[in-house]
């Protein structure tokens, strides 16, 4: 029995990258000989076991063969007799096909070291085309290591464009996608997961919505890049500047999808695409099953950021108005965050990347008055029922009217 490391470990450690979880091989055993040692098997489709005491896993080397559709349409061999070669050859990609034995020596038989140096992701075999998945995966990589400059390779980009011409993307459960989607917009670049997956042809088929922003126009005057397309990939890069979490980062995906849906006869402007724009982020997001938060925050992005961009042009009930209907008094971490979103739409476009977006500063001061307004001092005033409610929210949009008259902050305008 032999045990090696394998995969993403060995990758970045080559790379010099953290290393969150260790994954291992064993070549030569048994499930029954492993049970023996203490392992506890947890794997349904294949053997996996979990080491009695790290809790990594260990799964025995095995080889596949497509026998159906979608992610788990394979027959799976695990017997003694598969070699650590035959383990590798099934992986998704070469810098993915390495292992390491206990002494540190590293097993490459398909040059994984050397595309690495090359900065190259490149499929390990024609196996690759077996699993749909791996158009996903292979996007989530570009973005995770775009900042290291690496590339797909083009006989890579090609076999997974021929996969996305079959449908089989359709064929993948919205759980398995959504795992995907929600983890490259974790990483560094999100915004190549789907400048890949629109390359390759494979966007379209769970991601329609975004899809078809590219060749919309936007005015020359406040969208240098002009196509919608192309800001929504330079707002979900502000936004990963701004924000580390997913959430906040799908909103800024999803803020400009009304455009999408505005009469062509309007363009390049684009009236009422903000509530054009929430039923689309409904369907987006109950195709992937996201969580409940990613499609609240991105429907008030939707709906809102323009209000945050002509704040200097509302009037104070105005602006009451927006902190009510996004619930920033009740949820002041998603207006937090939507307020991140703005930021990043505003900062989306070509030439002001570095500019200052003082709205979100006022509007967190505005908050900031309107929170020092207590219920128990209306009531204490004599107010009740419904006329508490209409006291508060008097009194809210006297305190914002009073910062208004306080600054005069430098706004711009985006249509």
């Amino acid at each position: 029995m032999q045990v090696y490391l394998v995969g993403g470990a060995v990758r970045d450690k080559l790379l010099n990258y953290p290393v969150y979880e260790e994954d291992w091989v064993v070549v030569g055993a048994t499930p029954q000989e492993l049970t023996k040692q203490g392992y506890k098997q947890v794997g349904k489709d294949f053997p996996v076991f979990l080491h009695p005491d790290t809790g990594d896993e260990y799964a025995l080397a095995r080889t596949e063969r497509k026998s159906g559709k979608g992610y788990y349409g394979f027959e799976v061999y695990a017997e003694k007799d598969v070699t650590l070669e035959q383990d590798l050859i099934r992986r998704d990609l070469t810098i993915n096909a390495m292992a390491m034995d206990q002494n540190g020596q590293v097993i490459d038989p398909y040059n994984g070291q050397k595309d690495l140096k090359q900065k190259i992701l490149r499929h390990v075999s024609p196996a690759f085309k077996e699993d749909p998945l791996r158009v996903l995966r292979v996007a989530r990589f570009a973005a995770r290591y775009h900042h290291l400059g690496f590339k797909v390779a083009a006989e890579t980009l090609e076999l997974m464009h021929s996969i996305a011409g079959t449908g089989e993307l359709n064929a993948l459960a919205a759980e398995r996608v959504w795992k995907e989607t929600v983890r490259a917009l974790g990483e560094r670049s999100p915004q190549v997961f789907f400048e890949v997956l629109r390359q390759c042809g494979g966007l379209a088929d769970w991601f329609p919505e975004i899809d078809v922003l590219w060749g919309i126009p936007n005015p020359a005057k406040w969208h240098p890049e002009v196509d919608t397309g192309i800001h929504t990939m330079m707002v979900l890069e502000q936004a990963a500047i701004l924000s580390d979490q997913p959430v906040t980062r799908y909103a800024a995906l999803c803020h400009d999808l009304g455009k999408g849906a505005t009469p062509r006869e309007n363009h390049p402007s684009h009236p009422g695409h903000e509530k054009l724009g929430v039923p689309l982020v409904e369907k987006l997001s109950r195709r992937l099953k996201t969580p409940t938060e990613f499609e609240r925050l991105a429907k008030i992005a939707s709906e809102y950021h323009l209000h945050l961009h002509r704040l200097e042009e509302l009037k104070s009930k105005t602006i009451v108005k927006v902190l009510e209907k996004t619930n920033a008094f009740k949820q002041p971490q998603r207006f937090e965050q939507f307020l991140q979103v703005c930021e990043a739409d505003f900062k989306g476009r070509t030439g002001f990347e570095k500019r200052d977006y003082p709205q979100a500063a006022l509007m967190r001061k505005a908050l900031e008055r309107c929170n020092q307004i207590k219920a128990a001092e209306v009531i204490a005033q004599g107010y009740q029922g419904k006329k508490i409610g209409e006291e508060i929210h008097r009194e809210r949009v006297s305190a914002v009217k009073k910062l208004l008259s306080e600054q005069n902050p430098e706004a711009s305008i985006l249509e």
